[in-house]
C-alpha cells in the first residue's frame, strides 16, 4: 500500500518542498536563537527576499517570535518540530539512508541527522543532541565513559544533562591531550560533561604525542597508571574522526612527517591512527591512552562525525572500527557515503 507520504510526493510535491524548508528555518532558530534575519539568510542560503515571507507565514501562525534582539521559537514552535521530525526524517530519506548505511559499512547502528555541518553551524548542535539521545539509551546503572577530544565532543558536552542516566557516571579522557587547544582537549571537554551531569571525572595528564622512551617512563607514574585502568575498564566511548591532514597539523606534525601522509594519501585519524581510503593504517604516532587493537574490549562505541568534507575519514576508519560501533552523524556526510 502507498504511503500518504508517497501520495504527497506525487500530488503535491511543492507541498512538501515548502514545509522542508520551513522545517528547516524553524529548527535553525531554535538551535541558534535569538537569532537576527540576515545571519538565518547566509546560514541557509536564502535570499532576505524569500526569508522575510517565509519568517511572516512562521510568525503569523504563532511559531517564532520576533524581538530587537532576534527571532525565537514559541512553545507552539517547539511542539510543531517535535512532531514534524519523524515525518521529515521520512521525507527526506534518511530512515532508508540509515539503514542503507548500516548494511554498507556493517556496524551496529547509524544515526543522521538533517543538515551539512561544514556548511550550517547549529548542524553541530544537532549532532550533539542526537548523541546524548543515544547515550541515554544505553547507560544503564553505574557507567564509566572514555571520551576523546575536539569540536565535536565539545559540541556534544554542551547538550548533555543530569537526566542522561539513573546511575552514577564517571568521565574519563580517552587518551593524552596536553598540546592542544585548551578547549578542545578530552581532559577539558570530560571536566564539561561532568559538570553538565552533575557527575565525576578523572584528569589524564599526558601528551598527545610522546616519543617511545617518554611513553615508557610516563606508564611508571601511579597516577597516569590508574587514570588508564579506568579508561580501558570504560563501557562506553565516544570519540571523533579526523581528517588525516587537519589532525597532523593541529599536532604541530613536523614537515617530513606531513609530507609521508600526503604520500602515503592518508584521509582519516582516530586514536592516533592514520588511515588511507582503503582503511589500512599508514602512519601511527605514539600516544597514551586506547589503542585501536583495544576498541573491541568496550561494549558500546559512539562515534561522531559530520559535514561532506569528512566522508572520506569517516569511511576509512569505519574499515577498521569495530562492528558494535554506532555512528552519528550528518546528511552532508551520509549521502557522500551512500
Amino acid at each position: 500500500m502507498i504511503s500518504l507520504i508517497e501520495i504527497q510526493k506525487r500530488l503535491l510535491p511543492d507541498l512538501l518542498t515548502v514545509m522542508q524548508k520551513r522545517y528547516y528555518i524553524l529548527q535553525y532558530i531554535k538551535n541558534m536563537q535569538p537569532v537576527g534575519r540576515r545571519s538565518l539568510s547566509v546560514s541557509l542560503g536564502l535570499t532576505e527576499r524569500v526569508l522575510r515571507s517565509e519568517v511572516e507565514v512562521l510568525k503569523d501562525q504563532q511559531l517564532i517570535h520576533i524581538t530587537n534582539i532576534g527571532m525565537t521559537v514559541t512553545a507552539i514552535g517547539e511542539e510543531v518540530l517535535e512532531s514534524l521530525t519523524s515525518v521529515m526524517r521520512d521525507v527526506t530519506g534518511i530512515n532508508e539512508m540509515e539503514t542503507n548505511l548500516q548494511h554498507k559499512l556493517g556496524i551496529n547502528r547509524v544515526i543522521i541527522v538533517a543538515g551539512d555541518s561544514d556548511t550550517s553551524p547549529w548542524v553541530k548542535k544537532e549532532l550533539g543532541l542526537a548523541t546524548a539521545s543515544c547515550m541515554k539509551s544505553l547507560l544503564i546503572g553505574n557507567n564509566i565513559i572514555a571520551v576523546n577530544g575536539g569540536t565535536t565532543m565539545s559540541s556534544v558536552a554542551e547538550v548533555l544533562t543530569p537526566d542522561i542516566a539513573t546511575g552514577e557516571l564517571l568521565f574519563v579522557p580517552a587518551r593524552g591531550g596536553i598540546g592542544e587547544d585548551v578547549k578542545n582537549q578530552a581532559n577539558t571537554i570530560c571536566s564539561r560533561m561532568a559538570d553538565q551531569t552533575k557527575s565525576k571525572h578523572r584528569v589524564l595528564y599526558a601528551p598527545d604525542e610522546v616519543s617511545k622512551e617518554v611513553y615508557k617512563s610516563i606508564l611508571t607514574d601511579p597516577q597516569i597508571s590508574d587514570v588508564l585502568k579506568l579508561i580501558r575498564s570504560a563501557n562506553l566511548l565516544l570519540h571523533g574522526i579526523g581528517e588525516a591532514l587537519s589532525m597532523a597539523k593541529r599536532r604541530n606534525t613536523s614537515a617530513s612527517d606531513l609530507e609521508k601522509l600526503v604520500q602515503v594519501e592518508a584521509v582519516g585519524e582516530a586514536f592516533g591512527y592514520y588511515f588511507n581510503e582503503d582503511g589500512e593504517v599508514v602512519h601511527k604516532v605514539q600516544t597514551i591512552g586506547l589503542r585501536l587493537d583495544e576498541l573491541p574490549n568496550v561494549p558500546n562505541i559512539i562515534a561522531v562525525a559530520g559535514g561532506a568534507s569528512k566522508s572520506k575519514a569517516i569511511r576509512a576508519y569505519l574499515k577498521q572500527a569495530p562492528t558494535s560501533t554506532i555512528l552519528i552523524t550528518d546528511e552532508g556526510a551520509a549521502q557522500n557515503l551512500i
